[in-house]
């Protein structure tokens, strides 16, 4: 991807040097401050344990990749702005939350290994940035464009969100909203190929990133055996070819699933 560095953006929060529990939050408050506070953060929808706790510094080695991710959330909520103003609607930022670890969000406590993702009730997107090292090694998805594909797929649910979520909460359902979210992020990276933005290469990172995290192949990798009854976010297949929907029209009317 071609991208510069132009500023950390406004929409990204670092709490990459916090705890969610633990320091002066949970060793001294006790069960009770952790409560009030927890009580505190749902109804202001603010993080007021981070004013309470402490954590190690961030590492020095990932402020590049912290530049590359404030590009990316910022180019993808600008282009939902255009898609939005095309339809007379307004579009609503998110903000994109990172961490280390644990997290507390209006959704609740979540560690690293759920992976990045969304919650309407603040309108975040959280991520570990460790999980690109994961992306790469485990998943075996490389590359700065895999990288933002997790990103954009991720602002996909705040617009299903903004848009009205209507997909309900049965395992099929999940499905479609997975589905959908890859499809809103191809529909990004259309705008972004058609700006320049993208290389050789890009896309088949892209689509190798989406087939990576199909429901069968992580049931496989996981137990070695695939139940198709339980899947909540497609096949590899699915979400490829959802992605590549996106990516081939540009078009929000094309993500229908």
């Amino acid at each position: 991807m071609r991208w510069s560095i132009g500023g950390r953006s406004s929409n990204v929060e670092d709490r990459r040097g916090q705890r969610a529990f633990g320091g002066l939050g949970a060793g001294r408050l006790g069960i009770g401050g952790v409560v009030i506070l927890l009580v505190l953060s749902l109804i202001f929808r603010k993080d007021f344990f981070s004013l309470v706790s402490g954590g190690a510094a961030a590492p020095a080695g990932e402020e590049p990749l912290v530049d590359f991710v404030s590009f990316v959330f910022d180019t993808t909520q600008s282009t939902w702005s255009q898609i939005f103003a095309q339809r007379g609607a307004r579009y609503q930022n998110a903000k994109l939350v990172l961490f280390r670890d644990a997290v507390q969000s209006a959704c609740g406590f979540a560690q690293a290994a759920t992976g990045p993702f969304y919650c309407p009730g603040d309108h975040k997107v959280y991520i570990d940035l460790g999980f690109y090292d994961e992306l790469h090694s485990r998943f075996g998805a490389p590359g700065d464009f895999a990288q933002a594909y997790v990103l954009a797929h991720e602002v996909g649910h705040h617009v299903q969100n903004l848009l009205g979520d209507r997909f309900g909460t049965s395992n099929e359902g999940s499905v479609r909203r997975e589905l959908q979210a890859d499809c809103f992020a191809g529909v990004w990276g259309n705008y972004m190929s058609r700006a320049g933005v993208l290389e050789g290469g890009d896309v088949e990172e892209g689509l190798g990133a989406a087939a990576a995290i199909g429901d069968d192949r992580l049931q496989r990798m996981s137990t070695g055996t695939i139940s198709p009854e339980s899947f909540t976010h497609g096949t590899s297949a699915q979400r490829e070819a959802w992605f590549r929907r996106g990516l081939e029209s540009g078009r929000l009317e094309s993500c229908r699933t």
